[in-house]
């Protein structure tokens, strides 16, 4: 299992950035998705999940309003569209999966994901 996230980059307070995830070596629709963050000299916190199919998804209270998860199940991708960025946003970002059923709630500790991404830096300046 392989997930590759890019799009990370540098950035104005303000603006937008757009993180995107591959999925391989799994069936991808039977896998819930999540975003986490880990900023330095922190611990590692969830930012968003979706659901197996992208009809729930769930956010942080930090990011609510300014980030958006999708997925497209035909391509094995989850994004995370990024807005109004602040300086504490910047963090290595990473996907994860985590195996569940199709009505499991959406998991925002970090235990309930099995795989994960090698993660992208997103840095915001101020």
């Amino acid at each position: 299992v392989q997930l590759q996230a890019s799009g990370g980059g540098l950035v104005q307070a303000g603006g937008s950035l757009r993180l995107s995830c591959t999925a391989s070596g799994l069936t991808f629709s039977y896998y819930a998705m999540g975003w986490f963050r880990q900023a330095p000299g922190k611990e590692r916190e969830f930012v968003a999940g979706i659901s197996r199919g992208g009809g729930r998804s769930s956010y942080a209270d930090s990011v609510t309003g300014r980030f958006f998860i999708s997925r497209d199940n035909a391509k094995n991708t989850v994004d995370l569209q990024m807005g109004s960025l602040k300086p504490e946003d910047t963090a290595v970002y990473s996907c994860a999966s985590r195996r569940t059923i199709l009505s499991a709630p959406i998991g925002r500790n970090e235990n309930e994901y099995g795989y994960w991404g090698q993660g992208t830096q997103v840095t915001v300046s101020s």
